[in-house]
């Protein structure tokens, strides 16, 4: 493997290998760490088709993480892809309602953020002993819902860490929430914010950027990184599942270099970078259709080229859609301008300043391989009832967005290429509104419990619940502390004993 170095995108982080770019999360400088080339595939995607989840894991990541040693990495891969997903092939491949539905939540959290949060830990660990940190590891992280689980769940009494999550306080399903605040690992921190996701993510960011505070955490024996998809750890093992895919329907519905698109609910961007990434390494994808909800910044910025984050914020059935900052669409800018760090910065500096920037002409061609669409509750709603009725299948909100922006797409374009939706939830997690919409209340069962509610949707669907769901009944709250979006620096400093 050619050696891959990793890079901030606003220039002063440093060159980094990937195990140091791992240890350390984002860059001093504010920018994210980006290699700085990507590899083509070393295999082809016939040869994929024959590789399970656990090997392919290993083909993909030993390209990006090349001072990680095959030990190291083969390890981490079947470590992570065990038993705890409750699906042999770790990821499911289901057509319905004609698209194909890359379902990413057989994990032990019932999410996509199940696919890299499983493996971090083991990435971070490896890169600790790789790289002589003694330190214990402080993995501090914003999640607008499901990250927040799934890195507890990766990180909860691993050894040399602790994890301290914020998340904001009545923006999040209450089997969201009670996933997080029941956690029982001794490691382990969770606090409501008062404030929406931009709030808690902006925390964090500061918290991180504080240089102060970095220094008394080193003296006291501490240093910070993240589990959240800044983390260039978090982003490479999302590449993988659009290579499975692909190689999937390659032979039946594809033939060989056939495109496929693929649609996409995304808030902070990651998930979707991860295809365009998969995209350029080798795997043929068309159009790459990223789908927002009421929180359309991402649409607008798509259709216009400007990037604006000053409008309403909407609570939505899709929260961990509910951002107006997309942190890693700074990725993908730093990639259209060139890798110019210096227009990058100015992007970045005005959207922390004015809440806006304006990418220029031949920037915006680089976004032809993109398509922004979004759609709003009601769509939600009828979406998840008609793929309901065309197939028996049921789905969640945030695919629910997607499904129904491609829709969009292939309406406006007659565009007929194969499609793969990234489908990021189990429907159990938000049964509130799936129910709702299945059945076509036109309310959303306030009066009723939400267990009630996940035993309905078992008897109307015939899936089962999910071990991850039942479990949350009789668990006890561990975690009940709630703060002020100016008091997380506070909390942090408590938890840690730094006050």
């Amino acid at each position: 493997m050619e050696n891959i170095m990793y890079k901030s995108t606003r220039g002063h982080g440093g060159e980094l290998t990937a195990s140091q770019a791992i240890l350390r999360g984002l860059s001093p400088d504010g920018g994210l760490y980006v290699p700085d080339r990507l590899p083509r595939f070393d295999f082809t995607m016939a040869e994929a088709a024959k590789f399970d989840y656990r090997e392919l894991s290993y083909r993909v990541m030993r390209q990006l993480l090349t001072d990680f040693t095959e030990e190291e990495l083969r390890a981490a891969c079947l470590g992570a892809y065990d038993s705890k997903f409750d699906t042999e092939n770790i990821v499911e491949l289901r057509r319905a309602a004609g698209a194909y539905y890359l379902e990413l939540f057989h994990g032990k959290t019932i999410a996509f953020k199940d696919m890299a949060l499983s493996i971090l830990p083991r990435l971070m660990t490896a890169a600790a002993r790789k790289n002589g940190v003694e330190e214990e590891i402080v993995i501090l992280t914003a999640t607008s819902g499901d990250t927040g689980k799934a890195a507890l769940a990766g990180f909860a009494d691993v050894p040399g860490t602790r994890i301290i999550v914020f998340y904001p306080k009545g923006s999040v399903s209450r089997v969201q929430e009670l996933q997080m605040v029941t956690e029982r690992g001794k490691n382990t921190s969770v606090i409501g914010v008062r404030g929406n996701f931009d709030d808690a993510q902006s925390g964090v960011k500061a918290i991180f950027s504080d240089a102060e505070l970095g220094e008394r955490m080193l003296r006291a024996g501490f240093r910070f990184s993240s589990a959240n998809s800044i983390n260039i750890g978090r982003l490479v093992p999302q590449i993988v599942y659009y290579v499975w895919a692909y190689s999937r329907l390659l032979g039946g519905v594809l033939g060989d270099g056939e495109p496929m698109n693929v649609a996409v609910p995304t808030g902070n961007f990651g998930n979707i970078l991860a295809a365009h990434y998969a995209g350029r390494m080798g795997v043929p994808i068309g159009k790459l259709i990223c789908a927002s909800n009421d929180n359309r910044v991402l649409t607008d910025f798509f259709e216009s080229g400007v990037y604006n984050k000053n409008r309403p914020f909407y609570t939505t059935s899709s929260p961990s859609m509910d951002i107006l900052v997309s942190s890693n669409l700074e990725r993908l800018i730093y990639e259209l301008t060139g890798e110019n760090e210096t227009k990058d910065s100015a992007y970045m500096r005005g959207l922390s300043e004015l809440g806006t920037y304006t990418i220029d002409s031949g920037e915006r061609a680089g976004l032809s391989g993109f398509y922004g669409g979004a759609a709003d509750e009601g769509e939600v709603a009828e979406e998840i009832a008609r793929v309901w009725k065309s197939d028996g299948y049921v789905i969640d909100t945030h695919t629910a967005v997607a499904s129904r922006v491609y829709g969009k797409y292939r309406e406006a374009t007659g565009d007929a290429t194969p499609t793969v939706i990234a489908s990021t939830a189990s429907p159990y997690k938000f049964a509130r509104s799936v129910l709702s919409a299945i059945k076509n209340t036109g309310e959303k069962y306030a009066a009723t419990d939400d267990f009630e509610l996940i035993d309905e949707l078992e008897r109307t669907s015939g899936i089962k619940i999910p071990p991850a769901v039942s479990e949350l009944r009789t668990a006890p709250v561990v975690h009940t502390r709630v703060t002020e979006k100016t008091g997380m620096k506070t909390a942090v400093e408590e938890i840690l004993g730094l006050r």
